[in-house]
């Protein structure tokens, strides 16, 4: 706007002047910080206090975070990791659909950001639209509600909202025009999980803490019910274009956000994954491994003794997101935990052979049993080490590839594979791979691995138990962390069908542990591709 209505009689030169504050006021909205400087400086002292609160609006408007910061006059805090929850709504905010997993600690700050000032930005900039809530349990999801329903009667001047009279309870309320009090279309809902989501459909739908404690998390009927309505309920209740965000720490291996990290649509959901301790080099906030998610609150030493508080599993599935199910009959955690060793530390290590081990699904597509798909190393003074898992659902025509590429990637001497599958079909699928991607350039005229073959469908016991006891003595370790492998060796009991991540792990120690099978030096391939390795 850049020019004024104003009544008869009024003093055309004050008009003149506002009209000039005004084409001022919209071109500073457009500048960048630098710039905006160099004019306010230069600014006479009543425009600088139009230009202060041009600041002031452009501040509300920027994220949820600057509101926060903007209206609490600094008190409401800010970190990095609250930051890129930030950078999600806005990505909202502008139009697009997002479908978002945020994983995180406890007492992070990630529920007052993501389920009540972003909210609140949300529909500041799109009072038209409606937002859904939903907690493990009414209560919750009213408390988020009823928090965003004060903060517009405190803040709604300020950011240019207000309640319809008609419509303002804690857990449902309209929005209504500022000026004329006449209703909008926009406001929000809320509601436990499990419970009803009646009423208009929504533009962005907010699941915060979908999990009460660790009894709903074990408990395989709580999970089910929490499954039917997540896919029967909410998801129903969306728009065409809505957003889903997904707010938990993780409590259970197949909880919300294990089976939303499983689903047929994995690939169209961004994951904000941020344990209290980094523990990986591709972390989203670039932090190196060790360092502490909001060191301001929570440093290393508070961290620690939180760990000591609370226990192993509950640290690794709360604090870490990776969790862990009780132990079974064959492995124990401290067997892995104990001598796990970071990607940082693996660099030191020399190993002498590297082997990726196969363990596939049997089926044409994707759509069977998970195909194991493994990595590991050994050292000449007989110390093994998984280095990675690339398992996943894959059909013959994409297994063979993804275990060729995982050993290029790797540097292996051979790839094992069952021959139960078809004969020596596995072998076929294995060569096959290689040699399509020889054509198309990623091997870069490197040898092909040994196919290595192994039939293991009988004396699952007898393989799986020498295995289980290095991991006992402290030979095997972990490079980082493999939680869905972990989680299928503490939990296989001898006389259960072995899991597919479980297989493929063992097929490929077993080939590592035995000194017998490929000597450690070059001599075994006439080709000296172990050349160079102890």
């Amino acid at each position: 706007m850049t020019t004024l209505d104003v009544a008869p009689g009024i003093d055309p030169d004050v008009v003149s002047e506002a009209e000039q504050l005004l084409r001022l006021t919209a071109a500073y909205r457009q500048m960048n910080r630098a710039e905006r400087r160099r004019v306010a400086r230069r600014a006479s002292p009543e425009v600088r206090t139009a230009l202060a609160a041009a600041e002031r609006t452009m501040a509300l408007e920027r994220s949820p975070g600057s509101m926060a910061a903007i209206l609490t006059d600094g008190r409401e805090m800010q970190a990095p990791h609250l930051a890129l929850i930030d950078q999600l709504f806005k990505r909202i905010a502008r139009g697009e659909r997002v479908k978002a997993l945020i994983t995180m600690p406890p007492r992070h700050g990630k529920s007052r950001r993501a389920a009540r000032w972003a909210p609140l930005w949300y529909l500041a900039r799109h009072p038209d639209h409606r937002i859904m809530i939903a907690s493990y349990g009414a209560d919750l999801a009213e408390e988020h509600s009823r928090w965003i329903r004060d903060a517009i009667v405190t803040y709604g001047p300020q950011i240019g909202l207000a309640l319809h009279s008609g419509s303002k309870a804690a857990g449902r309320f309209d929005l209504a025009d500022p000026q004329t009090g006449d209703r909008l279309e926009g406001g929000l809902v809320a509601a436990g999980v499990g419970g009803g989501l009646t009423g208009k459909g929504a533009h962005l739908a907010i699941v915060d803490d979908p999990i009460k404690d660790a009894a709903d998390a074990e408990s395989p009927t709580m999970r089910r019910r929490l499954w039917d309505w997540w896919t029967a309920v909410l998801n129903t209740r969306m728009e065409p274009a809505g957003s889903i965000i997904v707010i938990q720490t993780r409590w259970h291996e197949q909880d919300l956000a294990g089976r939303i990290l499983e689903g047929q649509d994995t690939s169209d959901w961004i994951t904000l994954d941020l344990p209290a301790i980094c523990d990986t080099e591709d972390d989203p906030l670039g932090r190196p491994v060790g360092a502490a998610l909001w060191p301001k609150r929570y440093g290393r030493r508070a961290l620690a003794n939180i760990r000591k508080a609370v226990g192993e599993r509950v640290w690794w599935s709360l604090y870490q997101q990776k969790p862990r199910p009780m132990e079974g009959g064959v492995w124990k955690w401290p067997w892995i935990t104990d001598h796990r060793i970071t990607p940082v530390q693996f660099r030191g290590v020399d190993l002498s052979r590297i082997v990726v081990a196969v363990d596939h699904a049997g089926g044409a597509d994707d759509t069977n049993d998970e195909t194991g798909l493994i990595a590991a190393g050994r050292t000449t003074d007989g110390h093994l080490y998984v280095v990675a898992d690339r398992s996943g659902r894959m059909g013959a025509d994409t297994w063979g590839h993804e275990a060729c590429r995982l050993a290029l990637e790797v540097d292996a001497d051979a790839i094992v594979v069952e021959d139960n599958f078809g004969g020596d079909m596995a072998k076929q699928i294995v060569t096959q791979a290689w040699k399509e991607l020889a054509e198309r350039g990623e091997t870069k005229g490197r040898l092909m691995p040994a196919v290595i073959e192994v039939h293991a469908k009988q004396g699952k016991r007898l393989r799986a138990e020498p295995i289980a006891q290095l991991y006992a003595q402290g030979l095997v370790h972990h490079v980082g962390e493999h939680p869905r492998f972990e989680g299928q060796l503490v939990t296989w009991i001898p006389g259960m069908d072995s899991p597919d991540r479980m297989d493929a792990g063992v097929h490929a120690l077993t080939e590592l542990a035995d000194p017998a099978a490929a000597p450690v030096t070059g001599g075994t391939y006439g080709d000296n591709r172990l050349h160079g390795r102890r």
